[in-house]
Parts: C-alpha cells; sequence; structure tokens
C-alpha cells in the first residue's frame, strides 16, 4: 500500500464526488454505501478535505458535500498531500538521516527516479482522471459478472 487507507478512502470518495452533478451535496452516508467505506471515518476524512478546501459542505437537513471546484482543477496530489503529506517522497528509502546524490543510501538512484516518477504521476493525474477510470473499471467488471 503506496498510501494511508485513509487517504485512499479520500481518493474513492472525491472520484465518486466527481461522478455526480457538480451542484448536488452528496451525504456521507450515500458516498459510505456506493463505496463500501465506513460512514464515521468518511466524515472525518470529508471534514478535512473541506477544511482543506478541495470539498464544501453544508450541515444540516439537504446537506451534504460536492467538490469546492471542478473535478479536472483537482489533481491527485492535492488530495495525498491534504491526507499524508508529500514529506515522505523526500525521504531516505532505508530511514537514513542523510542521503543525498552526494552521500547516497544503496538504493538512493533507484528510489530518486522512482520518487520523480510518482510526483510527476500525482501532479498530472486529475480527479476527472481518476473518476473516468474508475467508471471504466466498475463497466468492465460488471461485463464480466455476467
Amino acid at each position: 500500500m503506496l498510501y494511508s487507507r485513509q487517504c485512499e478512502d479520500a481518493i474513492r470518495a472525491m472520484a465518486y464526488l466527481a461522478r455526480q452533478p457538480q451542484d448536488r451535496l452528496i451525504s456521507v452516508g450515500e458516498v459510505a454505501k456506493a463505496e463500501n467505506l465506513a460512514a464515521p471515518f468518511l466524515a472525518r476524512t470529508l471534514f478535512q478535505l473541506a477544511k482543506a478546501g478541495l470539498v464544501l459542505s453544508r450541515k444540516g437537513p439537504g446537506g451534504g458535500f460536492r467538490l469546492a471546484r471542478p473535478a479536472v482543477a483537482i489533481r491527485l496530489r492535492d488530495i495525498v498531500a491534504v491526507m499524508d503529506g508529500l514529506e515522505g517522497l523526500k525521504e531516505c528509502a532505508v530511514g537514513l538521516a542523510e542521503c543525498s546524490d552526494r552521500m547516497p543510501c544503496p538504493l538512493h538512484g533507484m528510489w530518486k527516479e522512482l520518487r520523480q516518477r510518482i510526483e510527476v504521476y500525482l501532479e498530472k493525474t486529475r480527479l476527472s482522471d481518476m473518476a473516468q477510470a474508475v467508471e471504466r473499471k466498475r463497466s468492465l467488471l460488471a461485463l464480466s459478472r455476467g
């Protein structure tokens, strides 16, 4: 697992919100049921995303969550930064305090290349891309079941 469970849940929830009409408020329960996630944990995750400005929330009857901006304007990097932070990509792969091109650990060269590829992927992948990929995957799963 590359990301925490909470980060994975956030990505799934955000992808679900991206597949809904932009002006529709979606309840935590609806997202949890659709994505098979635990509602109490998901509520905390969505409030964390709201605090970061990625989703908008409204409390009370008829309340819920929606994306704060169009899915094409939200990068996967934005979600990961809020949920897990990006510091882990800068750390030494074997946990040494100092690791650089001048003082590399045994995995430095390989990790540096992989880290750069991950950073590019997170930067260029939009939430709209993730939402479309989920839809394609679900369609393929439905076809394979019957």
